[in-house]
């Protein structure tokens, strides 16, 4: 089938590429019109014709797996992707955020982005079930407190602290999922 040649068909098929990529967007941690645009570039190089030797027949069905392979692609290259910051040079000729005009504070948008990386944080811990919140609030704390004083101030074991903070971090990993950018490479707390 040649969706190419059937404008009608890629008409029918734009409010569905736009549904699909706006729910998948927030997880891959792009855009919602450039996962669109990854869909349509990706049906192009196939000359318009279905990859999907399995059922050609079925445009909405390739549709929905072109938006979920783009958005893993999205996601993969995300975890590979090292930023570079050509503004802040160091000593050591490390890159530095915050390093520019002579070591003083960092940029605007940069003070800018932490706040609101800052405020979503915490508004997620807010949401949190159960004594999460509680918990997490005091692990974040600058009072920097051991887990014998996290333990002490909350009234739980202190052998406990370990596994409730896993769990806890799962659940808020979970909810900052669609509201993040992708996440990068993480140790044990998989």
């Amino acid at each position: 089938m040649d969706l190419l040649k059937d404008p009608d068909l890629v008409n029918e098929l734009g409010p569905l590429l736009s549904a699909e990529a706006a729910a998948e967007a927030p997880g891959a941690g792009v855009d919602a019109a450039d996962l669109e645009q990854a869909v349509w570039v990706r049906l192009l190089e196939g000359h318009g014709r279905t990859p999907d030797a399995a059922d050609p027949a079925e445009p909405a069905r390739w549709l929905r797996r072109a938006v979920r392979a783009e958005a893993r692609l999205a996601r993969r290259l995300a975890r590979r992707e090292v930023a570079y910051d050509h503004r802040h040079p160091s000593a050591d000729g490390q890159r530095r955020p915050g390093a520019a005009h002579g070591g003083g504070a960092a940029e605007p948008e940069d003070a800018l982005l932490h706040g609101e990386e800052k405020r979503a944080l915490r508004s997620a811990v807010a949401r949190l079930p159960g004594r999460c919140p509680e918990l997490m609030k005091a692990l974040l704390s600058p009072r920097d407190l051991t887990y014998r004083e996290i333990a002490g101030e909350l009234g739980i074991s202190q052998g406990s602290l370990g596994p409730v903070r896993s769990r806890c971090l799962g659940c808020l990993r979970r909810m900052l999922a669609a509201e993040v950018a992708a996440p990068g490479l993480r140790g044990k707390e998989r």
